[in-house]
């Protein structure tokens, strides 16, 4: 079953016109992923262009790879990099706590099977599933939450708090240690979670891997391994300070040409707002510098330069000089990291969402101002998981998924009304038409005995009607209490499906499924999620 993306409120139009009317967006980006006649030409092009680094990503990746026990797989992907009749198919995502919603693992699924896909197709060549941990990311309040339901099918979110203030700026969030209150988000799982046949085992594993002095990064990185190495994929580190070394040359042009490329995103990011939207607000410089302990955005000031919020300020030549001493400090902003990893990586394809697409838009400009050739932007594939007890209430009741992604509250009326014997908003209808015709009879008869009388007429009729839609209301709380089972069972589709008004694929976490299932709902999921349905997805467990 899929959904169209355009019956789902929550998307906005320049990424349904991305997905279904490309000539409107063609102006923002290079490639129509729809058009299979492009795939070839891109491939040809990148693999003859980007062939500086690829001894040099080879090694840094076997080193980082040394924290881990790879599979043959990933081992052979790794190598095979080294060649250049090997592409890279990227997708990437910040460090969230045990991976964050569930649209990170459909992002790395997608990854992994237009691999698939286009090595069968393309058999000359070889593909690669790269996931890029945004480890540079300092928004420490935005990945220290999970959302999973409970045992009463509430929707819950635990935090990890370390006792620090979240609204400071701690610098990278790839470095942050957790502190023995990790051990507190896993007690709240335990008392959150059903008991299952998985979930002693499932907590054991999840807390071994997030556990007190490891970073959140190395969590991360750890999760994603045990989870997908088998598929080969590539977990890339990009805060390493080898990596960092490599991408000297996009900082330092950065530096040295940033008024030309803020005017080249300014100039899209106007045109995108007169038209859709900008998704990502411009900056004068897409750098950030890691300085006491903390990771800021770099201002132009006059003739000199600054961190945002400090007073640290340099010259264009001290901050140079420290690119070129210490580039471990520095880090791209979200505009300037897509030309990182194609400066890096033979990149044929990225996989992202719709907000990823949409800030892409503005990215692209800046492609050609850095020579990079810029990657076939593929939709990751989008997914809502029905588990059997729900699917058997939506069947049950006839719902729709469209109707409890919009409107979840009329849904309940709707099925209510459907369930008793009579409408409720049937017999007020009717009862209201009749107090209508009722008066209208009155006004002409009064009307013959005193004008006044018939006007004044309507003045009692409002009161009336305002007492009947009184009762109305009485009727529906007692209506509401009469099948208030029907309505926790919708709340309960509602909460599975449609979690906090939001996409479930936003919201939850992985953990509630393998709690329930066991890790083998990775691969159910991996089996089921397709990645040439351009659709939202109904997956069922």
């Amino acid at each position: 079953m899929y959904i169209n993306y355009s019956d789902i409120p929550s998307h906005q139009n320049l990424f349904l016109d991305y997905l279904y009317e490309f000539e409107n967006v063609r102006r923002f980006y290079k490639n129509n992923f729809r058009d299979k006649d492009e795939y070839i030409k891109k491939i040809k092009i990148v693999s003859e262009d980007n062939t500086k680094f690829r001894r040099e990503i080879t090694e840094i990746l076997h080193q980082q790879y040394k924290l881990f026990t790879p599979s043959d797989k990933t081992i052979n992907n790794i190598d095979a990099l080294r060649g250049k009749k090997t592409l890279a198919v990227v997708t990437g995502q910040q460090l969230g706590m045990l991976s964050g919603p569930m649209y990170t693992l459909y992002k790395i699924i997608s990854a992994i099977k237009l691999c698939h896909y286009l090595s069968e197709r393309y058999d000359d060549y070889n593909f690669v599933p790269v996931f890029w941990l945004e480890s540079d990311d300092h928004d420490f309040d935005e990945v220290r939450e999970i959302k999973i339901l409970d045992q009463n099918n509430g929707i819950k979110s635990i935090c990890y708090d370390d006792g620090e203030n979240i609204e400071e700026n701690r610098g990278s969030v790839g470095s942050i240690k957790f502190k023995e209150t990790i051990n507190q988000l896993f007690l709240q799982l335990t008392d959150m979670l059903r008991d299952t046949e998985f979930k002693q085992p499932l907590l054991e594993k999840l807390s071994s891997i997030y556990s007190c002095g490891k970073t959140f990064k190395e969590s991360f990185a750890k999760l994603l391994f045990e989870l997908f190495d088998r598929y080969g994929l590539i977990l890339f580190d990009p805060q390493d300070a080898r990596v960092k070394q490599l991408l000297k040359p996009i900082f330092i042009k950065e530096i040295n040409d940033f008024r030309i490329h803020t005017e080249k995103i300014v100039h899209v990011s106007a045109t995108l707002e007169e038209l859709y939207h900008a998704q990502v607000k411009v900056r004068p410089v897409n750098l950030f510098y890691s300085y006491d302990e903390g990771r800021f955005a770099i201002e132009p000031v006059e003739n000199e330069f600054r961190l945002r919020r400090k007073r640290k300020k340099f010259s264009k030549e001290e901050l140079l000089a420290l690119i070129n001493d210490t580039p471990e400090a520095f880090s791209p902003n979200v505009l300037l990291r897509p030309i990182c990893q194609d400066f890096l990586f033979p990149t044929a394809f990225y996989v992202g969402g719709p907000s990823e697409i949409a800030y892409f838009a503005q990215v692209m400009p800046l492609y050609p101002l850095f020579n990079v050739e810029s990657p076939i932007l593929y939709p990751r594939s989008s997914a809502t998981i029905i588990e059997k007890n729900i699917d058997a209430i939506i069947d049950k009741y006839d719902l729709t998924l469209l109707d409890i992604f919009i409107d979840i509250e009329n849904l309940k009326s709707k099925v209510i009304n459907s369930s008793a014997s009579n409408s409720v908003d049937n017999i007020f209808k009717e009862t209201l038409r009749e107090i209508e015709l009722t008066f209208d009879r009155l006004r002409e008869r009064l009307f013959q005995i005193d004008k006044t009388m018939s006007d004044s007429a309507g003045k009692y009729e409002t009161k009336v009607k305002n007492y009947i839609e009184e009762l109305k209301g009485k009727v529906v709380e007692a209506q509401m209490k009469k099948y208030e089972t029907t309505l926790r069972q919708i709340d309960k589709v509602a909460a599975s499906v449609f979690p906090n008004g939001n996409m479930q694929e936003r919201e939850l976490n992985f953990i509630y499924f393998a709690n329930k299932y066991g890790l083998g709902v990775i691969d159910s999921i991996f089996n089921q999620l397709e990645i040439n349905i351009f659709e939202h997805q109904i997956i069922k467990l």
